[in-house]
């Protein structure tokens, strides 16, 4: 009865897993980063190998990192709104360009448009790995003392910008 049972108990536990699972909202991933430093880094730029831009640019600000590249569905499909929140100056935005081709990310931003301060060139997809990048788009926001406030993972949309990330900026910036 026994040789049973436990096929049937694992079977039982794995389909209560997966249920679960199909409960929880995929875009909030947690982060280890949440409430800790900002990992550092100085990369080249996108735009110019030659000069180095990383962590030093957005220090001292409240700020978002949206790590991105042209291979990325989702980055085509949250451009738009990164273009709109650029232009409404709400947050200055820095890129992380991920494992990407330089010549096809330069040209992305030439045709769609570039919503970035600066963004870092990370080819061999190293610092993405030190943000717990597990895909792209993943946008961070972080606060005047580098420390990461909140992750969102997915394209990021105006519904999830006001709902999300208003209401921490609003208290991040009353609390100077």
């Amino acid at each position: 009865m026994s040789k049973f049972l436990l096929p049937l108990f694992a079977f039982l536990l794995l389909v209560g897993m997966f249920v679960i699972g199909l409960t929880k909202d995929p875009s909030r991933i947690p982060s280890p980063l949440l409430g800790n430093p900002a990992p550092e880094y100085a990369l080249p730029s996108l735009q110019d190998p030659d000069v180095l831009v990383g962590s030093a640019d957005f220090a001292g600000q409240v700020a978002l990192v949206n790590i991105w590249a042209t291979w990325c569905p989702g980055c085509r499909q949250e451009h738009g709104f990164l273009m709109e929140l650029a232009a409404e100056n709400a947050v200055p935005i820095f890129g992380l360009n991920w494992r990407d081709n330089r010549p096809d990310a330069l040209q992305w931003l030439r045709n769609l448009g570039n919503p970035y301060e600066t963004s870092a060139f990370d080819a061999d997809g190293r610092v993405g790995i030190d943000w717990g990048a597990y895909g792209a788009p993943e946008t961070f926001l972080v606060d005047k003392n580098g420390m990461v406030v909140h992750k969102h993972i997915a394209p990021l949309t105006r519904e999830i910008w006001e709902r999300d990330f208003v209401p921490l900026i609003e208290q991040l910036e009353g609390g100077e």
